[in-house]
């Protein structure tokens, strides 16, 4: 609990996050981030072997919208 607590105090000053911060920060799973970079959905940049994600394609990705795959 406390190496959460420790992300989200500084999340608010960090211009990009690890995949596995912004998948806490969506309070979705690291499969999910790495499925949305695949296909496109999520913008990266890498800085050697590190990816980054920054915060503002995280807010992009939730004000767009995500049609659902019907049955």
């Amino acid at each position: 609990m406390a190496a959460e607590t420790s992300v989200l105090e500084r999340v608010p000053e960090v211009l990009a996050l690890s995949k596995l911060e912004a998948a806490r920060m969506l309070g979705v799973s690291l499969r999910t981030v790495d499925r949305l970079i695949a296909l496109k959905q999520l913008p990266v940049r890498r800085l050697g072997r590190r990816v980054l994600i920054p915060r503002n394609s995280l807010q992009s990705l939730l004000r767009a919208d995500h049609p659902t795959q019907g049955a």
